[in-house]
């Protein structure tokens, strides 16, 4: 059973930066692909960002490339999401989930993660 904390969320005026983490525990980090998922009020959890099993891949939602990075720490157990020049459509709460499936993919299902935090509000003003 893994167990996943994000922090680093809060309180943001358009154009700012944050940087959230996720550590996670009780299982072997590097077995598990990481992803960041958002949910903003009235709307549906949807997909940010993922990282393959060692870093060498990242795949983003259209409307965050260029701005948000993925990167994880595996010494670390840790998974970051770097998000530069925020807007109030970012706004929202934000979810890392680890994955253990045998593939990674560009476009994979919520359904394909099988861990997922509690999650950490983001909120930016314009």
């Amino acid at each position: 059973q893994v167990q996943l904390v994000e922090s680093g969320g809060g309180f943001m005026q358009a154009g700012g930066s944050l940087t959230l983490s996720c550590a996670a525990s009780g299982g072997t980090f590097v077995n598990y692909y990481m992803g960041w998922f958002r949910q903003a009020p009235g709307k549906e959890r949807d997909f940010v960002a993922s990282v393959s099993w060692t870093g060498g891949s990242t795949y983003y939602k259209d409307s965050v490339k260029g701005r948000f990075t993925i990167s994880r720490d595996n010494a670390k157990n840790t998974v970051y999401l770097q998000m530069i020049g925020l807007e109030p459509e970012d706004t929202a709460v934000y979810y890392c989930a680890a994955g253990s499936r045998s593939f990674f993919r560009p476009i994979m299902p919520q359904s394909d993660y099988d861990y997922w935090g509690q999650g950490t509000q983001v909120t930016v003003s314009s």
